[in-house]
């Protein structure tokens, strides 16, 4: 792996973002992992003061439901922010495009978004870009909210202000954002009512909250009902939907009428309410230097040995190449990691993306079949010297989606692995399904084809017991019976 700063090694590619990209960094010592924030300021000049303003955000919370914050350093044309590393992925992964995911997981997952939220807000801060883009997970499968560049202090000293930036991922957006200066909690509100859709059902309701989008207008002409996706919905799920989503702000559930719905409860168990509490003690302090957005180190203490990364002259660092591909060591983590699961092989050592599939062609072959695939169904790459493709294309609200393929040979075997750069996570995992498809023919069968075939058949086997036993049953019975008969 490259060496970062002394101690340090580069890791994986984890996420890419409009002004940088986000990679794994490993201690070679402790093996501790940390994330680190990358934003290229020669390319981004005006990002600086935005930089400024999301990390003294960032360092006053403590939540474990929010991604914690270690530490932040300065180049000439680069600022780096060292954040928790979520080994689990991003929760857009776990969303199956026009599907969703079973209703107890998102239950699960929307109760921890709205514990972050209430969190968030009872400390002033309003996160403005909630979507499943900026919800991680990390190895316990637990929600930590990420990606604070657009969050901003709604209220200081008790006294709450109007927000009148228009910002956020359209789909996502709340009505009022779009029309005039709005309060942050109802708007943050609504953006959690629209990822709880996408969770359920596997898609968006509209491509923006606004007159002129047909699926809004029926919306709120309440002529939906035979619409995707709320045919998709039960109808509890739908109500709840209802009252978050009402378009006139101090209509909609507050976070209280959220937490006492029937659906959130199911199986709600007291131990997941306020887990903010049981940190409130050791809460960073929130002063008139933060106020101001003072930039000094963050009072916590960082796990160990992230002091020396926070610290390091990063300008000892050398042959970093930030448009260099991700290599096969990258892909890779130390067992001794905490974040790494009891493995059966190597391949279950990278890092957790379901964005992955494994061909039965070497690394040339693959390249070749895909890209003749990709221009034999129109679509826009390009092949770097290294092999990355990376693929552009527009989903169906005509938005830019970028997304990267690399071709690794990796124990014989050809890992094929795709990562979103820009665009909307669900239209991503659609086109993921897509071109895997089209990909079949040389794609070997995976762990989990494997494991689902395995259960069918006991299923097979279980059902064919029970029947054999139905049927001795039944024959005991009519033997008895016939018995019964004759005496």
């Amino acid at each position: 792996m490259t060496e970062f700063v002394d101690g340090w090694l580069l890791g994986d590619i984890l996420g890419e973002g409009a002004y940088g990209e986000v990679r794994m960094v490993v201690n070679k010592v402790t093996n501790e992992v940390v994330a680190m924030k990358m934003i290229d300021l020669e390319k981004h000049p005006d990002a600086k003061n935005n930089v400024k303003k999301e990390t003294t955000i960032h360092r006053m919370l403590r939540n474990p439901y929010i991604i914690q914050y270690f530490g932040q350093r300065s180049e000439a044309n680069t600022e780096y922010i060292f954040l928790e590393y979520a080994s689990g992925g991003e929760l857009f992964d776990r969303i199956e495009p026009d599907v969703g995911m079973p209703t107890e997981e998102a239950r699960k997952y929307f109760r921890q978004l709205i514990s972050a939220v209430e969190y968030l807000h009872s400390r002033g801060v309003a996160h403005r870009d909630l979507k499943p883009e900026n919800l991680l997970l990390d190895s316990n499968d637990n929600l930590k909210v990420t990606d604070f560049g657009l969050a901003t202090v709604f209220r200081i000293r008790g006294k709450v202000r109007l927000l009148d930036k228009k910002c956020g991922t359209l789909p996502y957006v709340a009505p009022e954002v779009l029309e005039r200066p709005y309060n942050a909690e109802p708007a943050d509100i609504w953006s959690c009512g629209i990822i709880l859709i996408a969770l359920l059902a596997g898609e968006l309701p509209w491509d923006q909250a606004g007159k002129d989008c047909p699926e809004y207008t029926a919306w709120r002409n309440n002529e939906y009902i035979h619409l995707t996706p709320w045919k998709k919905l039960e109808t509890t799920a739908l109500a709840y939907a209802q009252k978050i989503l009402r378009h006139e702000p101090d209509a909609r559930y507050t976070l209280e009428e959220i937490k006492n719905n029937r659906w959130f409860k199911i199986g709600y168990s007291k131990d997941e309410s306020n887990p903010h509490k049981k940190i409130v003690a050791n809460e960073p302090k929130i002063d008139r230097r933060t106020e101001a957005f003072c930039f000094s180190q963050p009072s916590e203490l960082p796990p160990l040995g992230i002091n020396s990364l926070t610290s390091m002259q990063l300008t000892e660092r050398t042959g970093l190449s930030f448009s260099q591909p991700v290599c096969v060591e990258d892909l890779f983590v130390s067992s001794q990691l905490p974040l790494t699961q009891a493995s059966q092989s190597s391949f279950q050592n990278l890092v957790r993306r379901m964005t992955r599939c494994f061909a039965s062609t070497n690394c040339e072959e693959t390249i070749k079949t895909l890209t003749n695939l990709l221009t034999k169904n129109n679509y826009h790459f390009r092949v770097n010297d290294f092999g990355t493709i990376t693929i552009s294309t527009v989903d169906k609200r005509k938005m830019p989606l970028v997304f990267k393929v690399n071709i690794i040979d990796m124990d014989n075997k050809t890992m094929i692995d795709f990562r979103l750069s820009k665009g909307c996570g669900i239209e991503f995992k659609k086109e993921f399904v897509k071109i895997k498809a089209l990909m079949s023919s040389i794609l070997l069968s995976t762990r989990t084809d494997t494991e689902k075939m395995e259960n069918t058949e006991k299923t097979e086997s279980t059902e064919k017991i029970k029947n054999t036993e139905n049927t001795e049953k039944i024959e005991n019975t009519e033997n008895t019976e016939n018995t019964e008969k004759t005496e």
